[in-house]
């Protein structure tokens, strides 16, 4: 899952993404509105955090205006501003959600996670694919009910597959909702993620590499 931090504190710019990367989040940074609104028309996220003050204007406003032209990504407002007034007209304006600095990293992760699985409606929050079971909540993956140990990226992998059993994921797509924008998409990182993530889940193989397409979550058996 892919999210925006919009904040101008050079301190909260390095530490609001650092933690939500521990959460396996694939995560881009904003200093301001303009900023923003050029990262949203080039790509696709799951949630956006914002601060509500920022050096071109209230973020508040400019999701107002977004929501009236139908953009639906849930939104985090992260924010000093701790009035009952600020916090009813944050969520008036299209917020989805409100946090006050200071915050705990971990209620921070934890609504942000929340509002990710919002963005993807329907989305069980434990994802099962044959023998494997991943729950999004607790980051944890298990396989025959073992618990395997997974860097965030190789999670962020997982995930992404298992939401799509059967259809084959492009290493751009692939790019595009688990990596970042310092991302290379001319790298092999994707290739490098599945062969430790297929190592790490053992026999018998389910991540197929298809041919001019990508990798897909198969039980086939079939890996290429």
């Amino acid at each position: 899952m892919r999210v925006l931090v919009v904040e101008d504190d050079e301190d909260l710019a390095v530490a609001v993404p650092a933690a939500l990367r521990t959460a396996a989040l694939a995560v881009d940074v904003a200093g301001t509105i303009a900023a923003a609104d050029e990262a949203l028309w080039v790509n696709s996220y799951d949630c956006v955090v914002f601060d509500r003050t920022l050096p071109d204007g209230d973020s508040a406003l400019y999701v107002h205006h977004r929501r009236k032209e139908g953009w639906a990504v849930p939104v985090l407002f992260l924010t000093a501003r701790d009035t009952l007034t600020d916090r009813v007209e944050g969520f008036e304006h299209g917020g989805d959600d409100y946090l006050i600095k200071p915050f705990a990293v971990a209620e921070l992760i934890a609504r942000v996670l929340s509002l990710c699985r919002r963005a993807g409606t329907g989305r069980p929050p434990v994802l099962r694919y044959a023998d494997v079971e991943l729950d999004t909540g607790r980051r944890e993956v298990r396989r025959a009910g073992v618990l395997l140990t997974l860097t965030a990226k190789e999670f962020s992998v997982l995930e992404y597959l298992m939401v799509r059993p059967e259809h084959a994921v492009s290493r751009t797509d692939l790019i595009e909702h688990c990596w970042d924008e310092n991302a290379d998409p001319r790298a092999n990182v994707v290739d490098v993620t599945i062969k430790r993530l297929r190592s790490k889940l053992r026999g018998p193989e389910l991540i197929q590499a298809v041919r001019g397409r990508g990798y897909r979550l198969t039980s086939e058996g079939s890996a290429g």
